[in-house]
């Protein structure tokens, strides 16, 4: 496995609709992390590196804050119409 290096995001935006990829980043950013690559950075998470996703459709299943406490997720929609304003898209 190649080592994840540590980047810092060039832009931001905030989603306009539902979509898979605020879909994705609603998942790590209610878990306490920017995205994916800044929960693969995160030197608090023992846990294996891996994002545990559900088979069928590859939304992330459970992600583990950086407290070492664990969130669960549904394998269906998590982000609602009314939190899609919230959910931030970073561009590296």
């Amino acid at each position: 496995m190649a080592a994840v290096t540590a980047q810092s995001p060039t832009s931001m935006s905030r989603a306009k609709e539902w979509s898979p990829e605020a879909e994705e980043a609603w998942r790590f950013q209610v878990a306490g992390y920017r995205d994916e690559l800044d929960y693969k950075n995160n030197k608090k998470n023992n846990y294996d590196k891996q994002v545990d996703r559900w088979p069928h459709n590859g939304y992330v299943k459970k992600l583990q804050r950086k407290d070492g406490c664990w969130y669960y997720y549904s394998k269906g929609r998590e982000l609602l119409d009314k939190d899609i304003p919230k959910c931030k898209l970073y561009v590296y």
